[in-house]
């Protein structure tokens, strides 16, 4: 990224742009660069027009769309600000659980906006026609409300039993909404639940993105150990930290045995009874917004919803969040963060036609980051390394470059 070419970047010569921007009239005199950046300039020119295509067929409805953003930003950045003022951001139950919260808000305020205000919403009519899936939705309304109500126990609470029960709480409370999720799949059928906008998708498709997201943390671990960018976490410290009644569960194992027990459960088991988190952002973005921005073209859509979800992030990040030491720079590699992941998740959907997909993805990613960083190999910096930080968001970039090349993303 910092590196130069011979007579300094290539901003400083504007030479070096001309064939990216100009066309076939410089095939002639620029034969080595010209096909690579030809091709380049193709793909931008495709995107925009086709971009520009679809949003004069189809009109955003910023009216809903300003509503949904007023709403789910006031609540979660007034939960942000009782963070900040009544608990202060660190590592311990409250905070965990105050995030989880603010995680479920985007698709509270898409599920209540789409069950009693937008008439032209699937959910307006799948209330008015009472069907079976409704009572999913009612649900995650009732959950959310009960895990603000833990919130404001954990808050005013300092009874380490509490705090305890609390986390138990939630832990089930989530567990039975995937159950009640399995359960109304399989007596409502898949075109109700498809009406409903809660369509499975095809299996190929969840073990492909899957398995990209694994492959890619991965390879962000791997690169950060190549460049020596951190320190491997040592195991046997982090199981002595453990609880009591979880030492007594893991006393038993080698350290190698404890990390692929950790990593299977990271990885084959808490995305999916993490899956109602994951749904409480990816309804919300993927599921109305993204339905609603795709109506100017799905890459500029797209890449709307990303500074978006950035943003609203934005007091977190700067109370420590991801990016420890970096309140102000921290904001903006958040962004170009969701940006990027916001093309990955929101191509899931465009593939899948599943919003299920889109939640499944987000709490993975959750889980193997967490993973990877505190099981295995911890960045030194937050900026300054892959998978989060600077490079791991270039590289990001990279694969966003890729899965553009997609004809998908020029259909309506």
């Amino acid at each position: 990224m910092s590196g130069t070419c011979c007579g300094g970047p290539p901003w400083h010569n504007p030479n070096k742009w001309r064939p990216l921007l100009c066309g076939r009239s410089q095939r002639r005199n620029t034969n080595r660069e010209a096909p690579v950046q030809l091709a380049v300039s193709r793909h931008i020119r495709r995107w925009i027009m086709d971009d520009i295509a679809v949003a004069k067929r189809e009109e955003v409805n910023w009216k809903q769309v300003g509503l949904f953003l007023v709403l789910t930003f006031g609540l979660t950045w007034l939960l942000d600000l009782v963070l900040w003022w009544l608990v202060g951001y660190g590592q311990d139950v409250t905070t965990g659980v105050l995030l989880q919260l603010q995680m479920l808000l985007p698709a509270f305020c898409a599920i209540v906006l789409g069950l009693f205000v937008f008439k032209d919403s699937p959910l307006y009519t799948v209330r008015t026609n009472k069907e079976r899936p409704r009572w999913f939705f009612y649900y995650f309304l009732v959950y959310t409300v009960i895990y603000t109500v833990v919130g404001a126990v954990v808050i005013i609470s300092t009874n380490p039993t509490t705090l305890t029960m609390a986390g138990g709480v939630t832990q089930g409370l989530t567990i039975l909404g995937l159950v009640i999720l399995i359960v109304m799949r399989a007596v409502s059928g898949r075109e109700a639940f498809a009406r409903a906008g809660l369509a499975g998708g095809k299996l190929v498709h969840w073990l492909l993105f899957a398995i990209g997201v694994v492959l890619f943390y991965g390879l962000q671990t791997a690169l950060n150990y190549v460049f020596r960018l951190g320190e491997p976490v040592d195991i046997m410290q982090l199981m002595a930290q453990l609880a009591p009644a979880q030492m007594e569960q893991v006393e038993a194992m080698t350290p190698i045995v404890f990390l692929l027990v950790t990593g299977v459960q990271a990885v084959l088991l808490a995305p999916f009874t993490a899956l109602l988190l994951g749904f409480g952002e990816e309804y919300g973005w993927r599921g109305y917004l993204q339905s609603e921005l795709v109506k100017m073209g799905r890459v500029r859509g797209i890449l709307l919803l990303g500074v978006i979800w950035g943003l609203w992030h934005a007091p977190v990040i700067v109370m420590g969040h991801n990016y420890p030491g970096y309140p102000v720079a921290g904001v903006f590699l958040m962004i170009g963060y969701t940006v990027g992941l916001g093309f990955v998740l929101g191509y899931a959907v465009l593939k899948s036609g599943s919003v299920l997909l889109a939640a499944f993805l987000h709490a993975l990613n959750n889980q193997v980051v967490g993973f990877l960083s505190i099981m295995v190999y911890g960045p030194t910096d937050p900026v300054f390394s892959f998978g989060v930080g600077l490079y791991g968001i270039a590289v990001l970039a990279v694969i966003v470059l890729l899965i553009l090349r997609d004809p998908i993303w020029r259909r309506r």
